[in-house]
């Protein structure tokens, strides 16, 4: 059963998905720290190659399955128009109400 978004414990992080969700890329970036980091599977990706990329040219889309830590891990069915759905894991850094990294992989 999906975690309705509205329903996530960590502002931010509910903010992130939101604009993840509206394809909202000013929204989204506005909610990374200046030198805003991640990775993909291990692997360090650019910010702003990736989640273009993944996210925004691909119509990428957060169904959340599960939070904890807070709400700053998060378990989502992710899907976009490359890759279709896969279940992936989500893990949020927040300081001064900015995200200063996060990472996905699957899960």
């Amino acid at each position: 059963m999906a975690v309705a978004v509205e329903q996530l414990s960590e502002p931010v992080v509910r903010a992130f998905v939101t604009a993840v969700n509206d394809g909202d890329k000013g929204a989204f970036q506005a909610l990374l720290a200046p030198g805003v980091t991640m990775s993909d599977d291990g692997s360090e990706r650019d910010v702003a190659e990736w989640t273009e990329k993944e996210i925004f040219s691909s119509g990428g889309h957060m169904d959340v399955v599960s939070e904890g830590d807070g709400g700053l891990a998060l378990v989502v069915d992710y899907r976009n128009d490359t890759w279709g759905t896969m279940r992936t894991a989500w893990r949020f850094v927040v300081d001064g109400g900015k995200v200063t990294r996060f990472e996905t992989g699957q899960a």
